[in-house]
């Protein structure tokens, strides 16, 4: 949640960077709004408070000067009513502006380019040569199909479309790439967690999916309950409500889990293969750092899942998103984009996100800073999308007789 401090600090400078990210401008209007009606409502609640105060020392007055105080009693009756009715509004009010604030997104980092969408993003370089093919190199689901690693018609027939079934060498890699991920991250000093699938309300709200996401979620029938969209949800929440000691930060967890999202993209995009399922693996990095760390994590992590990259030999570009293409809680996110040569184009297998304080506040992480508490500052990607990761691997290691090299990397784990 955006900071409403600040808002009322600075409403024009906060509505500058939110027109940034193409936010309404009626919403920003009624987002001042609600906070100047919460203004009014504080400031008659501490009028009535100052007046029953005031008539409270009045008491002690009339006593000893030995003054009838039935109507000074009278009127402090009346006003504690008033005082009940002032808190209520100001609670209504409250909630209003903060139910309100939850659907807003974050700021854009200064430094973050302005554009409308992931044709305004911004390379800032490349890793790795993409491979010369003496033959046309086939699309992953041709290779998949061809080797038996994934069965895509039973997929369907056990669960619907957007689901598959990997199978022999195709399960097999995936489980190798599940292990060398969480490896790779364990040895840069990332802590491994194992954590539930399925989560509550508050976890949600925390992270920014809910309210605001909650038509992409699986939601269990009956209970306030959600299967993740990723392991940020839950890694995050772990420290929901807490008062995190300094000399802990920053904590650097990842963690392997399935993925679950509703939501796979524009209708009749990526419906062959498994570039957008509905259920998917994914190794996650989230870290947890105090204001100042924030920037040195944030590379630390572009720097891990670029690392797993080049590791597997796989050519890859980093990309900073413009502020049309920003997540909802993301102040500042740099993608990793594999290539692949099937389809001749550089796709997102990562995302890296620095969300500054905003799932801090939603969640009310702090840490002790002196003798204060502190929002923290959160942070999460994908190191990797195991899915994303098997697709480049078939593309670019595959052979002219359609058969499939294993990396180097990977052998020890098959």
């Amino acid at each position: 949640m955006i900071d409403l401090k600040l808002l009322q600090k600075d409403f024009e400078g906060v509505k500058r960077a939110l027109l940034r990210r193409g936010v309404d401008e009626k919403l920003i209007e009624e987002l001042r709004i609600k906070h100047e009606k919460l203004k009014e409502a504080k400031a008659e609640f501490e009028r009535l408070q100052a007046a029953q105060n005031a008539m409270s020392k009045e008491f002690g007055i009339y006593k000893r000067e030995g003054k009838d105080i039935s109507e000074l009693k009278k009127r402090v009756d009346e006003n504690k009513i008033k005082i009940a009715d002032a808190l209520e509004v100001q609670r209504l009010r409250q909630e209003e502006l903060e139910k309100l604030a939850m659907s807003i997104p974050n700021i854009p980092d200064p430094d973050v380019p302005d554009g409308e969408d992931e044709d305004d993003n911004v390379e800032l370089k490349r890793v790795l040569e993409p491979r010369t093919f003496d033959f046309k190199p086939k699309e992953h689901w041709e290779l998949a199909e061809q080797n038996g690693w994934i069965d895509f018609e039973r997929g369907v027939k056990i669960a619907g479309s957007r689901f598959s079934v990997a199978y022999n060498e195709g399960a097999r890699i995936e489980r190798a790439l599940i292990n060398f991920m969480l490896d790779y991250n364990r040895k840069r000093g990332f802590v491994e967690v194992s954590v539930p699938h399925i989560v509550n309300r508050a976890s949600l709200e925390g992270t920014g999916q809910l309210p605001k996401f909650e038509e992409d979620l699986y939601k269990i029938e009956g209970q306030e309950m959600y299967l993740i969209p990723t392991a940020e949800v839950p890694l995050t929440n772990l420290f929901r409500d807490e008062i995190l000691p300094p000399d802990e930060l920053p904590l650097k967890m990842t963690g392997f889990t399935a993925c679950f999202r509703k939501e796979a993209g524009a209708a009749g995009r990526d419906t062959r293969g498994i570039i957008r399922q509905h259920q998917f693996p994914k190794v996650e990095l989230v870290c947890i750092t105090k204001p100042e760390e924030s920037d040195k994590v944030f590379d630390e992590m572009v720097e891990t899942a670029s690392g797993i990259l080049t590791e597997l030999g796989l050519p890859h570009r980093l990309v900073q998103l413009c502020t049309g293409d920003l997540g909802f809680s993301a102040a500042k996110t740099v993608d990793l984009e594999v290539w692949l040569p099937g389809q001749n184009i550089y796709r997102e297998i990562s995302s890296v996100s620095n969300t500054r304080d905003f799932q801090a506040r939603r969640a009310k992480i702090r840490f002790k800073d002196g003798k204060k508490n502190t929002l923290v500052h959160t942070l999460n990607g994908s190191a990797l999308a195991v899915g994303r990761t098997m697709v480049a691997i078939m593309e670019n290691y595959q052979n002219e007789d359609g058969t499939i090299t294993i990396p180097e990397a990977l052998k020890q784990y098959m």
